[in-house]
């Protein structure tokens, strides 16, 4: 009886990344069925982590390099040798513990056992020629669009679009703070404990936790897999961003109130609310698909709530189902996502400008539906996890320039941590979170407060 080779945690991470690129899946869904069908050891589920989400982070800048040393074009390679020469040169660029010799050797043995020898030579020759003229890392002289997009990896679309908007410095700085990956946060339940006493006894477990410095809500762990602790299983916290956690706060809840969460799934805001809210009032928690309304009733559950009701439905029907009015509806609208680029590095690759202009539409749309059916003196707070003002201030210009009976609400900064509200817009009170402000998500967090 044949016995199954074990993959080691570099095959997994070449099979995982060439399924990314033949099915033009997402790298998130893909590296969790990847891992759940292996037997490795947490270090090396760590090292799979960070070789698929650092390959796909760089891979502007290793295709330059590839280009340069593969001379029938690398868009002739077959997607799997075409990965293993990214995954290598990652290794061999960004990743310090791994010696060069050891990833040369480690890839063509990959090369043979997956391929023929003429593969496994020519994997051997491309790292080869790399390793011996290190001046191809350099950033290349001229254009800037071109410097910026080699030097951090981004597409040119993009350093482009961000040139004009942010400058050529803080350009730089939001595509350094994009390719860092992420650390994770937790939101303490004050449904069940508080922040310190929480901290006191998650520090046992993960030594390097301290007190979140943008919410108040939040606890930072450096590393280690929170989500299988029994402080997450038990509901005493969740995983969410740090920006993230300012949301809820930016709705400024009371207990007992009606609140309608629009685009509610997975969840985090939604449960944040009801805690804030003492788990005392109506939550309406809205989402138009019913495998992600099931993931809101599941974190509710894990987390002791009771008062949110969820619906599945496409937010532009809420107002013709009579649900009345609210006095806090939430708009944490679907948008490109460009603010999440450090969590989810395929987004640079796969979204483009006109994915910004089409949702911006659907944006203008869902606030224009939503915002009538808050009650007079209620308050809107409209977000998303991106940093373009065509999805975010333009938005909400827009939608206040043809309701007057609508205004921005300045008094939004008192519910912000200072380090927050320094960065808001002194005009409208609006804040749009670059990543590289406190390496967190970049998000923007609007209020609008109705009059009549």
């Amino acid at each position: 009886m044949a016995v199954t080779r074990k993959k080691g945690a570099r095959e997994v991470a070449l099979d995982i990344l060439t399924r990314v690129e033949e099915h033009r899946s997402y790298s998130n869904l893909e590296l969790k069925q990847g891992l759940a069908q292996t037997e490795l050891s947490a270090a090396d589920v760590g090292l799979v982590t960070e070789l698929v989400y650092g390959t796909i982070q760089r891979q502007y800048t290793l295709d330059t390099v590839i280009s340069r040393f593969v001379k029938s074009g690398r868009k002739r390679l077959e997607p799997w040798v075409h990965n293993l020469l990214r995954l290598s040169l990652y290794q061999i660029r960004f990743l310090d513990r791994i010696p060069d010799r050891a990833a040369v050797h480690e890839a063509v043995e990959l090369a043979k056992r997956k391929g023929h020898q003429g593969i496994a030579s020519l994997v051997n020759g491309v790292l080869r020629n790399v390793l011996r003229q290190p001046e191809v890392w350099n950033e290349p002289q001229g254009n800037l669009v071109k410097r910026l997009a080699f030097a951090e990896s981004h597409p040119d679309w993009l350093i482009s679009r961000w040139l004009k908007l942010y400058g050529e410095e803080l350009t730089r700085a939001i595509c350094q703070s994009n390719n860092v990956a992420p650390h994770t946060s937790v939101r303490v339940n004050t449904l069940k404990t508080d922040r310190p006493a929480l901290l006191a006894e998650l520090k046992a477990e993960f030594p390097g936790a301290e007190a979140s410095q943008l919410s108040p809500d939040g606890i930072v762990i450096p590393s280690g897999h929170v989500a299988a602790s029994k402080w997450f299983q038990q509901g005493y916290c969740t995983i969410q961003d740090e920006s993230s956690m300012l949301v809820a706060r930016a709705l400024a809840v009371q207990p007992g109130q009606r609140v309608l969460d629009a685009c509610a799934a997975p969840g985090g805001k939604t449960s944040h609310l009801a805690e804030l809210m003492g788990n005392s009032g109506q939550i309406l928690a809205c989402d138009v698909h019913p495998h992600k309304e099931k993931l809101i009733r599941e974190t509710a559950k894990r987390l002791g709530i009771t008062c949110i009701e969820t619906v599945v439905s496409d937010a532009l029907d809420l107002p013709d189902k009579g649900l009345g009015q609210f006095d806090r509806i939430l708009l944490d609208a679907p948008c490109t996502g460009l603010g999440v680029i450090r969590r989810k590095p395929d987004l640079k690759w796969k979204k483009t400008p006109e994915d910004i202009a089409q949702i911006s539409q659907l944006q203008a749309r869902l606030l224009e539906r939503i915002a009538p059916m808050l009650a007079p003196g209620g308050l809107l707070v409209y977000s998303t996890c991106t940093i373009e003002p065509e999805e975010n201030q333009r938005v909400v210009e827009q939608f206040v320039a043809h309701h007057p009976e609508f205004e921005w609400d300045k008094s939004l900064l008192e519910d912000l941590p200072p380090a927050v509200a320094r960065i808001a817009s002194a005009e409208h009170g609006y804040v749009q979170i670059l990543p590289n402000h406190f390496q967190s998500d970049g998000f923007f967090i609007s209020r609008l407060k109705r009059s009549k």
